[in-house]
């Protein structure tokens, strides 16, 4: 009685510290004052940053004409030819809605600078997808004259107009009075999506069609967050090709590819994209992506170099290519809002059914959340309802290894009885477990049906734009690590800070694991040993998690102490073991008849058995 009483404690004690711990959380949540006055001196901070504390991508670009220099004009205007018409300008236009603000040159028509109006980098500095060279766009096409020119480095004439309410800039490349190549922008107020065309009028006679004719776009991630390898991970070029078929270049290494039947081109920087999408797929596209990370380190301004090359035909001799600029959020709820396009497909929610989890499932549900309750906060409610919905689970899990230590003492006699013969020792562990009614692998099915989850949400954490620069207790950022101390030293595979949330949930999976693992099963020869896992486990999540997201660490945490919470009740309050080893008992007098697989099995054994025998003899 008194061993059930100290159980009983236990379970009180664990109890109350987890319902301080949901109150510290509720107490500690920003008031909607606080997230406001945040807010509002994060802004103040982002528009008073200079534009000049910004990485220099120095993406290669041709060097500009002086414009002071009438010879240099002269010789400019010489080596381009027939579109020395335009007269070459300095000028930059600026396109902008309540969401983004764009820059586009005078010099190659392209946008120069594309910045969020409403996002800040860790750092608070504004988001910048294109800045100060970082990005190269241009279409290479050879004249009749035999000049192999590339838009990039022709001068465009502006013209900014409004059309239904949407601002409507023509940036037109001159070759005569009415003969141009145009680069036509439209945008929207609040949207991120901007429309874009390029077309020709009269240069059927000027531009080659023989030869071929290529849009190109390169662009350098610049970093934006706190970890630059960690913001890596997540940024990749992806691409939709094939009727829907969504596929990716390397996260880790250099990589290549050429594809048919493009639809568009994302490069994801983590939580923002630049993409590229066509009204029309694009016929063929050769595609790069080249990591510019080598290790964790404050200096490192750019996380990966992405390339594309896409034919372009001519129609009648002129060009006439409808396509979509998309520079913005990473954010399902904006990108849902592009269905036509398939550009949510971008989002990396996880392959097949980790996938479909993230995003009909917890994406929605986290977002439901998260719409009334501050986002710390949300995470917490959302592991409580995922890990009482998982407790069928955990109770099966646990009932096997209640069978298995009920079997125990048998199991050792039998392997002290055979300790000479190991197959007759297996065959006889396999006939009780068959008499007893207990499978040994009953346990691990229960653990397989939680892998989903557990990757799902590994993939969902770390994605989740929700979660960007959202503050719970000492995170900061959800979205990334969490900082208690910052090392005067790099420590490899860890890094330079200590995190708390990782240290709490190894310490939580460290409990756990001492629950499950190692405690009713005798070692197998040839097997790993158990109790070394147990304590690995934990390390190794206090490395690997030390520079993740924070918010993963706080539910992987909440979710072992909940079902460390549910086990102690299953073992306390609803399994006895002696009832347990009556109906062992129960099963053992019934008779068990072998299925097919089974009676294959035992026939194995015992020729194999046999053969042994007959083969000492």
């Amino acid at each position: 009685m008194e061993e059930k009483k100290v159980d009983i404690n236990s379970i009180i004690g664990f109890v109350l510290i987890f319902g301080i711990l949901i109150f510290m959380f509720y107490q500690n949540r920003p008031t909607p004052e606080e997230e406001a006055a945040e807010k509002a001196k994060q802004e103040q901070i982002a528009n008073e940053e200079s534009k000049e504390d910004l990485p220099v991508a120095n993406v290669e670009q041709s060097p500009a004409v002086n414009l002071q220099d009438s010879t240099a004009v002269a010789n400019y205007q010489g080596k381009i030819g027939a579109f020395g018409y335009t007269q070459p300008s300095d000028k930059i236009t600026k396109l902008e809605n309540s969401l983004v603000s764009l820059e586009i040159s005078n010099k190659g028509g392209q946008i120069v600078e594309a910045r969020m109006k409403q996002y800040h980098t860790y750092d608070s500095i504004p988001v910048y997808l294109v800045h100060d060279g970082n990005a190269s766009f241009g279409v290479t096409f050879t004249t009749s004259d035999n000049r192999v020119l590339n838009s990039k480095d022709l001068y465009f004439e502006p013209s900014l107009t409004e059309s239904n309410g949407n601002t409507v800039l023509s940036m037109k490349a001159k070759a005569g009075p009415n003969n141009f190549l145009e680069y036509r922008y439209e945008m929207k107020e609040g949207d991120y999506l901007v429309d874009f065309t390029i077309r020709s009028q009269g240069l059927s006679g000027i531009i080659d069609s023989s030869r071929p004719i290529d849009l190109e776009w390169e662009l350098k991630g610049i970093r934006h967050n706190k970890s630059v390898e960690y913001e890596n991970k997540y940024t990749e070029l992806t691409y939709s090709h094939e009727d829907g078929k969504i596929s990716y270049l390397s996260l880790a290494s250099d990589d290549e590819e050429t594809e048919e039947d493009v639809k568009w081109l994302s490069y994801r920087q983590h939580f923002f994209s630049s993409i590229l999408a066509g009204k029309n797929s694009f016929k063929n596209a050769e595609l790069t992506s080249k990591n510019l990370v080598e290790e964790e380190s404050k200096d490192t301004k750019f996380t990966k170099m992405f390339g594309a090359k896409v034919p372009l035909e001519l129609s009648g001799g002129e060009l006439a290519q409808n396509m979509h600029w998309y520079y913005g959020p990473t954010d399902i709820k904006v990108l849902s809002q592009y269905k036509e396009l398939g550009l949510d497909d971008s989002i990396p929610f996880g392959w097949g059914i980790f996938g479909w989890l993230n995003r009909y499932l917890f994406n929605p549900f986290y977002s439901f959340l998260s719409s009334f309750l501050p986002f710390g906060v949300a995470i917490v409610a959302m592991t409580v309802l995922v890990r009482l919905a998982m407790s069928p689970v955990t109770y099966k899990s646990y009932l096997s290894q209640a069978k298995m230590k009920v079997l125990k003492p048998e199991l050792a006699e039998l392997g002290e009885k055979y300790k000479d013969n190991a197959m007759k020792k297996q065959q006889e562990t396999m006939k009780l477990y068959g008499k007893a009614g207990v499978s040994p692998m009953s346990g691990c099915v229960p653990a397989l049906l939680q892998m989903p989850i557990f990757y799902a949400l590994f993939m969902f954490f770390p994605t989740s734009f929700a979660l960007r620069q959202k503050s719970f207790l000492w995170a900061d950022d959800l979205s990334s690590y969490d900082v208690v101390a910052q090392l005067p030293f790099n420590i490899p595979f860890y890094g330079d800070h200590v995190s708390l949330f990782p240290i709490l949930a190894s310490i939580a999976i460290f409990f756990y694991m001492t629950m499950t693992t190692g405690q009713n099963m005798p070692q197998q020869p040839g097997m790993p040993n158990m109790k070394f896992i147990m304590y690995l486990m934990p390390l190794m999540m206090l490395f690997f998690f030390n520079n993740y997201a924070s918010g993963l660490s706080l539910y992987y945490f909440v979710s072992n102490m909940i079902t460390i919470g549910i086990m102690l009740v299953i073992k306390n309050f609803i399994l006895d073991d002696k009832k347990i080893h009556a109906q062992i008992q129960e099963n053992k007098k019934k008779p068990k008849k072998e299925n097919k697989f089974q009676k294959k099995m035992r026939e194995m054994m015992e020729q194999a058995e046999e053969q042994k025998k007959t083969g000492k003899r």
